[in-house]
C-alpha cells in the first residue's frame, strides 16, 4: 500500500494537521538553509531568490488546483492592489527574518516569530473594528511581555538584531490579517500567485537599492539557493492546504511545533542551545497564544 493511499484514508482533519506540522518543518528547513548561505550572501539577495524561485510553487498550486492559464484576464481580480500590498508585506517580513537568522540562534527567531499571533489580534482592531475583551487585551499583554523577557531591552544582552523576528511577526500578520478583505470567489491559488509575484518585484527593488548582488559562488550554493526557495515555497502551499481543509482554530496551537524544530535543528547542526534566552519569555509568548485560541474558540461557540 502506497503511502498515498495511506494519506488518503486518514480522515481530513487529522491529514491536515499533519500537512500543517509539514509546512513547519519545511519553514524551519528553509532557516537552516539561511543561516549557511548567509555567511556569503546578504539578506536581500537571499529575499531575492527565495521570492524569485518561490513563484514555482504557486504555479504548481495553480496546476494542482486546475486554475493555470495563459491568459493574462483568468488572473485578473478587482482587489489586486491589496493583493500586491500583501506581497510587499511577505516581501519586507523576509528580509527582516532573514536578517535576523544570521544573527540570532535559530529557536530564538522562532519564538519571537510567534508574537505574530498578538499582532493579528491588533491589527483586526485597528483595520476591521473587532471588539476585543479583558481576556484578549490580557494575552496580548502577557505575550508582550515574554517578547520583551527574550529581547531584554536595556540590559548588557540586548541586540537590536532581536527586535528583527518582531517586526517580521507584524509584517506576517499584516498579510495574514488581510486575507480576509479579499471576495469569497478568490481563489487561493490566485492569491498565491499575486502575493509570490510582487514578493518577487518587490525584493528586487529593494536589494538593487540596498545592496551589491555577489555571484553566486559554487553549484552547492547554487543548489542550496533552491532548497531554501522550494522549502519556503512549498511550505506556504502545505499551510494553505491545511487551512483550507480544517478550522484554523484546530491548526493554530500546532504552530509552536515550529519552535520546537527550530530548538532541534538549532541544537544538532549549530550546537545551539539557547535556554537561557528563551526562558521564561517563551513560555509567556504560547501562554498568550492558547490564550487568543481558547477565546477565538468559544467566541464562535456562542
Amino acid at each position: 500500500m502506497s503511502a498515498f493511499d495511506i494519506s488518503s484514508r486518514l480522515p481530513s482533519n487529522v491529514r491536515a494537521i499533519l500537512v500543517c506540522l509539514l509546512a513547519y518543518l519545511f519553514f524551519d528547513v528553509m532557516s537552516v538553509h539561511v543561516r549557511f548561505l548567509s555567511v556569503r550572501y546578504t539578506p536581500q539577495e537571499l529575499s531575492v531568490y527565495r521570492n524569485v524561485f518561490g513563484v514555482v510553487p504557486a504555479i504548481a498550486l495553480l496546476a494542482y488546483t486546475r486554475e493555470l492559464s495563459f491568459d493574462p484576464g483568468d488572473y485578473r481580480i478587482r482587489q489586486w492592489k491589496l493583493a500586491v500590498a500583501r506581497g510587499l508585506f511577505v516581501a519586507l517580513a523576509q528580509f527582516l527574518f532573514y536578517t535576523a537568522l544570521a544573527n540570532l540562534e535559530l529557536a530564538t527567531v522562532s519564538a519571537l516569530a510567534q508574537t505574530n499571533a498578538l499582532f493579528v489580534v491588533l491589527i483586526a482592531i485597528v483595520v476591521y473594528g473587532e471588539r476585543v475583551g479583558a481576556w484578549r487585551w490580557g494575552a496580548v499583554m502577557v505575550g508582550f511581555a515574554g517578547a520583551l523577557m527574550i529581547v531584554r531591552p536595556g540590559s548588557d544582552v540586548f541586540t537590536w538584531n532581536a527586535v528583527l523576528p518582531i517586526g517580521a511577526a507584524l509584517c506576517y500578520a499584516a498579510s495574514a490579517v488581510t486575507l480576509r478583505s479579499f471576495e469569497k470567489t478568490i481563489s487561493t491559488a490566485i492569491l498565491f500567485l499575486y502575493s509570490a509575484t510582487a514578493a518577487a518585484v518587490g525584493a528586487i527593488v529593494f536589494a538593487a537599492g540596498t545592496t551589491d548582488f555577489t555571484p553566486i559562488h559554487s553549484t552547492r550554493d547554487m543548489l542550496l539557493i533552491l532548497s531554501m526557495s522550494f522549502c519556503g515555497g512549498f511550505g506556504v502551499v502545505c499551510l494553505m492546504y491545511a487551512f483550507r481543509n480544517a478550522p484554523a482554530s484546530l491548526l493554530a496551537p500546532f504552530s509552536y511545533f515550529g519552535i520546537l524544530s527550530a530548538f532541534s535543528l538549532g541544537w544538532i547542526i549549530f550546537d545551539e542551545f539557547p535556554i537561557d534566552t528563551l526562558f521564561p519569555g517563551i513560555v509567556f509568548i504560547v501562554l498568550s497564544g492558547f490564550t487568543i485560541l481558547w477565546r477565538e474558540q468559544r467566541g464562535k461557540a456562542t
